[in-house]
């Protein structure tokens, strides 16, 4: 995968996206297979919250984030699959470009198929591992 792992505390790790939300957008997800919130254990669901503050924080340095969108995902093909927290910093670019914010912004830049470089996304995620480092 592109940019490879960024970072790893207790039973989570942050990646990079593969799909078509852009630049920058990072996964957050636990290591072990879960496919609800309720199915995480105490120390997970403790730890989650502040590595999602953590990401939206990093997303947001990654590019000229108007925004930092927060979303758990966790179904493929109608079922209940692995769950993970899309941290999506969003520009003013983005919502001009396809006339849209929220949701129906997502569900444009899939429609789009637009991928990022993957050479960018290796750079944009050594610069995500600096600021997790700095932080």
């Amino acid at each position: 995968m592109p940019g490879g792992s960024i970072y790893r505390v207790g039973g989570w790790l942050v990646e990079h996206c593969i799909g078509r939300l852009g630049l920058g957008t990072l996964i957050v997800k636990p290591e072990r297979h879960v496919t609800a919130v309720a199915g995480l254990t105490e120390d997970e669901a403790a730890q989650v919250g502040p590595l999602r503050w953590r990401a939206s924080k990093v997303a947001g340095q990654l590019v000229e984030a108007d925004q930092v969108y927060n979303c758990l995902w966790s179904h493929a093909g109608g079922l209940p699959v692995h769950i993970h927290y899309v941290i999506q910093p969003v520009t003013r670019q983005q919502m001009t470009q396809h006339g849209l914010h929220g949701p129906n912004l997502q569900v444009a830049m899939f429609a789009a198929r637009e991928l990022p470089d993957p050479r960018r996304v290796e750079l944009i995620s050594e610069k995500a591992r600096r600021l997790f480092a700095d932080a």
